[in-house]
Order: C-alpha cells, then structure tokens, then sequence
C-alpha cells in the first residue's frame, strides 16, 4: 500500500481552518468589561444595541428605560448611569458606560465602569 504524503499547503490550510473554527466559536461574545459585577449590564446592552446602531436609538434606549445620560467630553461619545437589579441575587449595579460613534453617528463599541460614586436612587 502507498501511502500519499499531504502537501505542505494543503496541511496550513487545514490547519488555519481548524483555528478560525475554535476562534470563532470560544470568542462568541466580547466583554466590555472586567468588572463581574457588571456582566449582566454587559449582556443587555450587547443584546439591545449591536455595532452599527444609529446614535439616536442608542439615546431612545436610554432615555426610554430612564438612565441617566450624562455630558460627554466628545462629540462622538454619549456617556450614561445605566442601573441594573440582577433577578438571580437581587442585588443593584451600576454602571458608567461611555459609547463611542462613528463619524456617521454609527455604534463602534462602547466601555463599562463601575462608578464608586453614584449612590442607588429610588424612583
């Protein structure tokens, strides 16, 4: 029996296809955060407001829901006090999240801090 040797081009391009699967599939989501506490925070505004989302509805989205939109610094950023109750441990977060546009007025990404500062306040 003969055994055929695979060319080396053809063993990269495995390889390289294999890799862009497990990167793919481990890197589904991107956090926008380090801060456990505000992971859930994360999750929602990952859901509700994707890259490309026109700046007017990211600002609906957040005047709707009540969050408190802030002075940015940047014309092309809107900073928000975004408040969550985690229905699983009841407990309040609160997040400082910047939201950086393009020259379009278009969602690029956006950033998440936990703002030590801002006391709970009950509507």
């Amino acid at each position: 029996m003969q055994q055929r040797a695979c060319s080396p081009a053809l063993v990269t391009l495995a390889f390289a296809a294999v890799m862009l699967l497990f990167v793919a599939g481990g890197c589904k989501k991107h956090s926008h955060t380090v801060d456990p506490r505000l992971h859930k925070i994360d999750q929602a505004l990952d859901a509700k407001l994707p890259p490309g989302t026109p700046r007017a509805r990211v600002e609906h989205f957040l005047s709707s829901r009540g969050y408190r939109i802030e002075n940015s610094p940047d014309s092309n950023s809107v900073v928000a006090i975004v408040r969550h109750i985690d229905t699983e441990t009841l407990r309040p977060a609160t997040a400082r999240v910047i939201f950086h546009f393009d020259s379009n007025g278009k969602l690029i990404t956006y950033e998440l801090e936990s703002p030590s500062d801002i006391p709970l306040q009950l509507r």
